[in-house]
């Protein structure tokens, strides 16, 4: 297909096609003449990951690079799902004054509970991963708010999250190539994530709404002896 179908079926424009093979994200197409060039199922697949990548993921040119590469490296379907889930940004909290002997305690004693969070759990998760520092980062925040979960609670939530894990998964399960798998992995990672919390937002505010309309589960019922009419 020449360049001009292959920004319609994309949907990304000439020139950004032309940028992106510039900046060595896209490979070029296969010339037909001097300034001709015609493009495969490949390279709209790529485009489509690219794409996903700076708009969805939020990467710059130089990150989403990074990530291609990664991919291209990738021999196992794993390998291509850990290169999008570490190149997206992390969630993390908001940062307090650093540098101090206290904030330095904060630190280690989040970073204390994060590791043996993760090992109730059995999860797998070294600690160089940017999830683990981001957890750390924000366990060491609820602690300074004196807002902190008790172990059992984070735990509890875990599981939570550890199921919503295996759904996201469960939609990649099946794609074995490494860049279609990796155009999955940031629609779910890049898109899902906010659908989730969303729901969470929604779920809360039920919550809310029925405890202000019908009152605390254990209250008892209007006319039950409370002596209100």
């Amino acid at each position: 297909m020449k360049i001009s179908e292959l920004s319609r079926r994309t949907g990304v424009p000439v020139a950004s096609i032309k940028y992106f093979r510039r900046q060595g994200l896209l490979p070029a197409g296969r010339a037909t003449a001097a300034t001709l060039a015609e493009y495969g199922e490949e390279h709209a697949q790529r485009l489509r990951l690219i794409k996903a990548l700076t708009t969805l993921g939020g990467l710059s040119i130089a990150a989403t690079r990074e990530v291609l590469g990664a991919v291209d490296r990738a021999d196992t379907s794993e390998g291509a799902l850990g290169a999008i889930s570490y190149a997206l940004p992390v969630p993390v909290a908001a940062q307090g004054a650093t540098g101090s002997e206290e904030e330095a305690e904060a630190e280690a004693a989040a970073g204390d509970e994060v590791a043996q969070l993760l090992a109730a759990l059995d999860w797998q998760a070294p600690g160089t991963s940017p999830h683990v520092q981001g957890l750390t980062s924000a366990l060491k925040e609820l602690r300074r708010l004196e807002a902190g979960y008790a172990p059992g609670e984070l735990a509890a939530y875990a599981r939570l999250a550890e199921s919503v894990a295996r759904l996201d998964l469960e939609r990649a399960a099946g794609v074995d190539d490494p860049v279609a798998l990796a155009e999955r992995a940031v629609i779910v990672f890049a898109i899902c994530a906010p659908v989730f919390e969303l729901l969470r937002r929604l779920a809360q505010e039920n919550q809310v709404r029925r405890r202000i309309t019908d009152g605390p589960a254990d209250s008892p019922a209007p006319g039950s002896g409370t002596g209100r009419p």
